[in-house]
């Protein structure tokens, strides 16, 4: 396991933080109530050990297989069905959604292979990830990835506590399989916009592995 280039900021001054309210918990309390500064430190500790697994990026058997999509987020699926998108496709689509809680890893990678081209940052509300309109009404940014087999739409989107998205690819880049393409800080979801006849290989309420489960077949 290693730990995400995003946290390395985050986790300094979750550090110092720590560092700080203890020593002046042991300073001035510990003589008078030594419990109280134990407390103090377990505490602490127990968030800033929180705060660094969210940054986690584990060690796995990376997916590729271009007959099917993979996920491209940890989490639980919550949305199976078919949509109209507005944005891209202007038709039907098949919509995988995934909800990502505090607790997964919350790198995004690629579900297929092919060139990016479509990349737009949308400005937005901070619904809960799970309300049906923060599809499209939450801040969010949608990829678009096109192969011979077709095109998928993927909207990072923010959810109440998600407060920034980041993205690392480019229009006319070719990217591959299960590599990186963001990384979203804090609870969360995204929505894969596949074919409609793909065929779907996974459950509502199932848990899912970025760049390891396979969403579809197409």
């Amino acid at each position: 396991m290693t730990i995400h280039r995003e946290g390395y900021k985050t986790i300094a001054i979750g550090v110092f933080i720590f560092v700080c309210i203890n020593l002046a918990s042991f300073y001035f309390i510990s003589f008078y109530q030594p419990w109280l500064s134990w407390i103090i430190f377990f505490l602490t500790l127990a968030l800033l050990l929180f705060l660094i697994s969210f940054f986690r990026v584990p060690n796995r058997k990376l997916t590729m297989d271009d007959r099917v999509i993979i996920s491209p987020a940890d989490g639980k699926v919550v949305v199976i069905e078919e949509t109209f998108d507005e944005e891209y496709f202007e038709d039907k689509r098949l919509q995988i959604s995934i909800f990502m809680s505090p607790a997964n890893v919350h790198q995004n990678r690629n579900p297929v292979s092919g060139e990016i081209m479509y990349n737009q940052y949308h400005h937005g509300k901070y619904l809960v990830a799970w309300h049906p309109k923060s599809s499209t009404e939450n801040e969010r940014h949608s990829v678009v990835i096109k192969n011979n087999k077709g095109e998928i739409l993927v909207k990072q989107i923010a959810g109440a506590l998600a407060k920034r998205i980041v993205n690392y690819l480019k229009v006319g880049q070719e990217v591959k399989q299960s590599e990186e393409m963001g990384f979203i800080k804090f609870g969360s979801r995204v929505d894969v916009l596949m074919p409609p006849g793909a065929k779907v290989k996974v459950r509502l309420n199932q848990s899912v592995q970025g760049g390891v489960t396979a969403l579809a077949e197409w």
